[in-house]
Order: structure tokens, then sequence, then C-alpha cells
């Protein structure tokens, strides 16, 4: 039987969930399951296995086929993963170039609208899968992580550049481990649509230091929000990308089911100086897909230069 390989890059909130997850479920040994961790997460999973702090499972400790620290050591991958903050993604890409072969696929379960775009540009010839991310998942300590909330859920599609690639058994692995998949024939719709509010309450958030509440009611920060996604919005038309004609309007009434203190991370990481931050996977989107489109993104530019001046 061939059993297939699938590595998993990065263990942190969303990486490690959907990893332990996967490796759960393959009781019956049908695939080849490596994790890759750095530092004190690689020695802490080596020596104890991974941790998975949440309600969806009783035992909270999983121990994959094998636990790696560098990705040239990757052996003949059929699936992988990709589960880094945005600043590692090009070193990360590079690297794969030497440990994949023509049959690797590659999901990138990453914030983000211009993921796939990105990856694209390192990675010619591999069928990548444009997918989303919704959980509620957090690093507690190296090697341990915490979930809350209702159960993790990936929203994936084809590659529209190999839009005949067999994909059924990465969904069934998928499926199998627990997770909620939503596998839509063209998923940048909700890609877009995630993205919109995760960068215009993002930047917002960080600019003025106010929860996701606060710019919701708050007329100066919300006219703002609303200035960016409609930049936003311009982006996709000219990508093709069919967005819903009310998205503004549902991504203030999506903002209004969280509780109104909540922050948002690039607020938290931007306001407490914290080393790197995923203000150009926001901002940086939007303004380098103006210049490519010829779009005016003044309103994204200028907070995304009144963060700067904070940092």
């Amino acid at each position: 039987m061939n059993i297939k390989n699938i590595t998993i890059i990065g263990t942190g909130g969303v990486g490690g969930y959907f990893g332990f997850k996967i490796n759960e479920a393959n009781t019956n040994s049908l695939f080849h399951i490596t994790f890759l961790a750095r530092k004190t997460t690689y020695q802490v999973i080596k020596r104890k296995g991974l941790t998975l702090l949440s309600p969806e499972h009783k035992n909270n400790v999983t121990k994959p086929d094998a636990i790696i620290e560098d990705i040239s050591v990757i052996k003949k991958p059929d699936l992988i993963l990709i589960c880094v903050k945005e600043y590692d993604l090009e070193n990360v890409c590079k690297q794969l170039l030497s440990v994949i072969n023509e049959k690797t696929i590659l999901l990138p379960l990453m914030n983000g609208a211009d993921i796939y775009d990105r990856i694209r540009k390192i990675i010619t010839h591999n069928t990548i899968l444009p997918a989303c991310v919704y959980v509620a998942s957090h690093i507690k300590e190296k090697g341990i992580i915490e979930h809350k909330g209702i159960t993790g859920k990936i929203v994936l599609g084809k590659d529209p550049n190999y839009p005949h690639e067999d994909i059924q058994w990465v969904i069934s692995i998928l499926e199998n481990s627990g997770a909620i998949i939503d596998f839509q024939e063209d998923a940048f719709p909700a890609i877009w649509t995630k993205f919109m509010f995760i960068a215009s309450f993002g930047l917002v958030t960080a600019r003025y230091n106010q929860p996701i509440g606060n710019v919701c009611e708050n007329e100066v920060l919300r006219q703002r929000a609303t200035e960016i996604m409609q930049e936003i919005e311009k982006i996709a038309k000219m990508k093709n990308i069919p967005l819903a004609n009310d998205v503004i309007a549902a991504t203030f009434v999506k903002a209004k089911t969280f509780p109104p203190s909540t922050p948002t991370s690039l607020q938290l990481d931007v306001n407490t100086n914290k080393e790197n931050n995923e203000l150009n996977l926001f901002a940086g989107a939007i303004i380098n897909y103006g210049k490519t489109y010829n779009i005016n993104t003044q309103h994204t530019q200028t907070i995304y230069n009144e963060i700067i001046e904070k940092l």
C-alpha cells in the first residue's frame, strides 16, 4: 500500500490544532505524519509530544511519526500544510523547492488575501490549494496549544492553475480529522471576505489601540475601516473575485458577533512592540495590489504610515 507522507510546517495555534487532529485520526497509520517545529517547541514535542488543550479531545497529547527541525530533511512529501506567520512564508517556500516533487500538494493555512499569489511566484509547478481558516486556538506554552470555542473550520478550493488535480484524498484526510471542512470550487471569495474583516479591523484597532466594538460604534473609526474595505472591494473586483454586494455591511455585522472588548492580534502586536507583526500581511497586500491594478489605496497607505510611526 502506498502510504502518503504528510508534513505540517508550524505547530502554533493553527498548525498545532489541525496537526494534532490529523495525527490523532491516523489510528490505522494510513499516512506518515511529520511535524516541523523549531528550537524549544521542537525539543518539547520530541520529548513529550504535542499537547492540545481542547474540549474536543480527552487524550490531549499526540506523537507524530516524526518531528523535525529543518525543511531540508523532509522526504518525498505528498501533502504539506504550511502553517507559519506571513513574515516566514517566503523563506519557507524557497527551502521547499529542494524537497518537493511534481506531485506534492501544498495547503497554506494562513491569514491573508495574497498567500496563494506569493507562494505561486516561488513554487510555480505544484498544486496549491487556496484556503482560509477559522479557529480560536493559540500557543499557551511551547508545544502546548489551547483551543476554545467551536470546532476549527477550513474553507478550501481547487487550484485555478490545476483545476483537474485529484484532491479528494486531501479533503478526506481533513474531514476524517474531525475539523469542519467547507470545500468550494472557488475559495477566493471566502478568502477575500475574511480578509476584508481581518485587514480593516486589524489596521484600525492597531492604529488607535481600540477594540473591535469601538470600531463599530465610533464614527471616525468606523469610517476609516469602511474606507479600507472599499479599497479591498475594488481590488477584488479587478481580480475578478466575486464578493457579495453587501459585503461591507456584512463585515460590520460579523464584527458585532464578537464581545465589544475583543482586541485584534495586530492591535496587540503593534501596541506591545512585538518584534514581528502582520502589518504587511494586511496593509502591504492592499498597497501592493493597488499598485499592480492602478487602484488608489490612499486610506490604507495613510493608516499604514501612522502605524509605522508608532513602532
